[in-house]
């Protein structure tokens, strides 16, 4: 316990002393912090664009068509196929979903979004925070993701138009705005919910699809009776519906185009932001440790031990990062609020915890080598009497 007071109030009056200097190098760690932070919330926004649909299905397993390769756009089942998994044994109930995109022109800026068919009341339409769930059949009616309403202005009871390619020609609908969801973007772009009937009618069109009205299926999400069987309930399925392949929801994110790849090249940029800031902070220390040797030397002349002067050289290292990290943690939340709804930056608190703690870290690693070198310095040398 002497030891480490002693090695304490040495480090901290050596930064006092030194503050201009230490404080410029947590500068630096808050600057590492800053980018850091920004990185693995522009990751988590990134993330929730492309998969917050999937993610928040009120299911646990997700149909494709057979040999789709678990790709929402490459699949596209028959019409009856949920109908057939309903009467599998261990489903509780089963919805099929249709995926399309458009945009939105009555505004002063058109508005891309997602076009999502879905079934009232049954798994792939997701519960209605405000208003009430759109009537089947055709209804020209639409449940709006909260993220349309925030970047539009779009409240309930409004008509909005859509803009659709029917063919060759662009093609105007108008629906009724009943409800608002919460959570809902599917690839990059805020979602729109409607009759799977009204879908058909809706959604851009070739010329050869023209001539059909029966709406088929991208998907057909499954909540089961017992979601502990969803191995054995994906066998069962295949066994019992022809033409399908079953997987889980995780799976189902992972296959989404671009999504493993782009989760990748986010987790790259930071761990080698994490690299540039501990090659950072070992490199000031080194500095700083060769150019006290004479003073460490008459520490340990005197009699201080190597564990007091390597727990010293820890105990400023640590106080420096702290100091960086909380600078650069406030920095962040500041510059946050400045940011429009447009960027996509989600602040995980787990994933935030995470980063923080890599980069609390990274002060002592960075520093090990000037730890080590401190430790091995010899009086008589560092006084120059050996």
């Amino acid at each position: 316990m002497k030891n480490f007071t002693l090695a304490t109030y040495l480090a901290i009056k050596e930064v006092v002393r030194n503050r201009g200097r230490f404080f410029l190098v947590a500068l630096v760690i808050a600057l590492i912090t800053l980018l850091v932070l920004f990185i693995a919330a522009l990751g988590e926004g990134l993330a929730n664009g492309n998969r917050q649909y999937v993610a928040n299905l009120d299911a646990q397993l997700v149909v494709f068509l057979e040999k789709s390769d678990y790709i929402i756009s490459s699949s596209r089942l028959e019409t009856n196929t949920a109908r057939s998994i309903r009467r599998v044994e261990g489903v509780d109930d089963a919805g099929a979903v249709y995926t399309s995109s458009t945009e939105i022109v009555s505004l002063p800026e058109p508005l891309k979004v997602s076009l999502l068919g879905a079934e009232p009341g049954r798994p792939g339409m997701p519960p209605v925070v405000a208003g009430r769930e759109f009537r089947s059949g055709e209804a020209r009616e639409t449940v709006i993701d909260q993220q349309v309403a925030f970047r539009s202005g779009i409240q309930i009871g409004d008509v909005i138009e859509i803009r659709s390619t029917q063919g060759v020609d662009d093609e105007f609908f108008e629906l009724k705005v009943v409800g608002l969801v919460s959570g809902q973007s599917y690839f990059f772009q805020p979602t729109i919910f409607v009759p799977p009937s009204t879908w058909e009618k809706i959604r851009p069109q070739s010329d050869s699809e023209l001539s059909s009205d029966t709406p088929f299926p991208n998907i057909v999400a499954v909540r089961l009776t017992d979601p502990s069987q969803a191995d054995m309930m994906m066998t069962r399925l295949v066994e019992r519906v022809p033409n399908i392949e079953v997987t889980d929801i995780e799976t189902t994110i992972n296959n989404i185009p671009g999504y493993s790849a782009q989760q990748g090249t986010v987790q790259a940029q930071g761990f080698f932001t994490l690299l540039i800031g501990i090659l950072v902070i070992g490199g000031f220390f080194q500095i700083q440790i060769l150019q006290k040797v004479p003073q460490i030397g008459v520490l340990k002349a005197i009699g201080s031990s190597n564990g007091m002067v390597g727990l010293s050289a820890v105990i400023q290292i640590i106080i420096v990062t702290a100091l960086g990290v909380g600078i650069g943690g406030g920095l962040t939340y500041l510059f946050s609020l400045g940011f429009p709804p447009t960027i996509p930056l989600v602040f995980n608190g787990a994933r935030s915890l995470i980063a923080v703690a890599l980069l609390l870290s990274i002060g002592p690693v960075g520093g090990m080598v000037s730890i080590i070198y401190a430790v091995r310095i010899e009086p008589l040398k560092a006084l120059r009497l050996g």
